[in-house]
């Protein structure tokens, strides 16, 4: 079923919206909550309550692109998960290693001026990233995005972790640079 009959079936209120959502886009959704989280139960749990925010949000919401909506809406559950477990169970999952590794490029948000760099920072990164090549762009985002490990993300593409590991270095470095144009750094 494509997107815009799915947004239809939430538009109308009829609840095979949630299941077709499910059907399409559930295996993607609890793989990336699985990588932030190291559990499947809680990242099947984060579907569930992305899918109620869906549900809770369509209408008066129309998503341009309802994949990406629900994606962003189980990686926000994730993320509020891993606070609501506490610092112990937050090193189970790929989150704190991919966010370790951009960490010294991008500042953390604790004052009212990072936060508002912070939302430079964001419009910063949608300028970046169709910079890429798309093998580089590909593992970035499956990297920091969907925060995958090194081998998964080798697996799939096909490559070497150290191909996966240098793509990442560079793209960094091209970040870092990046952001020292736009002055973010």
């Amino acid at each position: 079923m494509e997107d815009i009959e799915i947004l239809a079936l939430y538009q109308s209120r009829n609840e095979d919206a949630i299941s077709m959502t499910q059907q399409k886009y559930g295996s993607l959704c609890i793989t990336m909550a699985y990588h932030m989280l190291g559990s499947r139960e809680d990242a099947e749990e984060c579907l569930n309550d992305a899918l109620m925010h869906l549900w809770n949000a369509i209408p008066p919401a129309v998503p341009q692109s309802l994949g990406a909506f629900l994606v962003t809406a189980v990686r926000n559950a994730a993320r509020d998960r891993l606070s609501y477990q506490g610092a112990q169970r937050r090193g189970s999952g790929q989150l704190c290693a991919a966010l370790d590794e951009l960490s010294e490029i991008i500042p953390s948000p604790d004052t009212p001026e990072q936060v508002l760099d912070s939302i430079a920072l964001r419009d910063a990164f949608k300028r970046f990233v169709p910079t890429l090549s798309p093998d580089a762009r590909s593992i970035f985002l499956r990297r920091y995005w969907f925060c995958m490990d090194i081998k998964e993300i080798a697996d799939d593409l096909n490559c070497s972790e150290g191909r996966v590991h240098m793509s990442l270095m560079r793209t960094r470095k091209k970040l870092k640079a990046f952001l020292k144009k736009e002055d973010l750094l």
